[in-house]
């Protein structure tokens, strides 16, 4: 069963909501008006209520986030919804290189919201403080097990090279299995989606809450 503990104090921070749900986005992100106005659960559609109230069961941010944006197009949202619930929680990667290359997505579209949510499940769930540390400070990793460098050099050829050396999927394919390879590149894709999705409605981390990448930060 896929981590899910992780979750709690920021369920409790988003169930805290109640009716509205939303989240409130960083001062900096509230400095114009916002490109998609925060749904609240009072005013949802019939359509959309039924996932927004599962979303707000898992999701640390509630229906702020990349839902906020998903919500717009119901069953497209739940298309997605359930995908992310495959990924999340019933992927054949285990939980710690599963939150790693979510964090590698992450870092290579510098999203704040994705960072936010995912770091402290990547920790959790087992992955060194100092290998997140050199990730967020945009460096190669120093000290990953050899699983995790394998992720991580599939993940960056797959994501910048848009191609993978038969070296480094050999490599990979030396700790996972040909389903665990479909499910890393399905997830990375994944996530680059939601990175789109989180930076095309300028979605922000919650008010009062750090940002992850600081702007004068590489």
């Amino acid at each position: 069963m896929k981590i899910r503990i992780a979750h709690v104090a920021t369920l409790v921070v988003a169930a805290a909501c109640g009716a509205s749900c939303a989240l409130l986005l960083s001062d900096s992100a509230m400095s114009k008006e916002r490109r998609f106005p925060q749904l609240t659960l009072e005013r949802l559609t019939d359509e959309q209520r039924p996932l927004a109230e599962q979303i707000m069961k898992i999701s640390s941010v509630g229906i702020a986030g990349p839902y906020n944006v998903l919500l717009r197009s119901p069953v497209m949202a739940r298309r997605m919804y359930d995908l992310l619930d495959y990924l999340r929680w019933h992927s054949s990667v285990p939980t710690r290189l599963n939150e790693f290359a979510i964090l590698i997505q992450a870092r290579l579209w510098r999203s704040q919201v994705e960072w936010f949510a995912h770091h402290p499940l990547a920790l959790e769930a087992g992955l060194s403080p100092d290998v997140a540390a050199d990730l967020k400070a945009n460096r190669r990793p120093r000290g990953m097990q050899p699983d995790e460098e394998a992720v991580y050099d599939f993940c960056m050829e797959l994501s910048t090279r848009h191609e993978v050396s038969d070296e480094v999927f050999g490599r990979l394919r030396r700790f996972f299995s040909e389903q665990q390879v479909a499910d890393l590149v399905v997830l990375s894709g994944t996530y680059v989606t939601v990175a789109m999705v989180l930076s095309a409605g300028e979605e922000g981390v919650p008010a009062g809450k750090e940002l992850p990448f600081k702007p004068d930060e590489p």
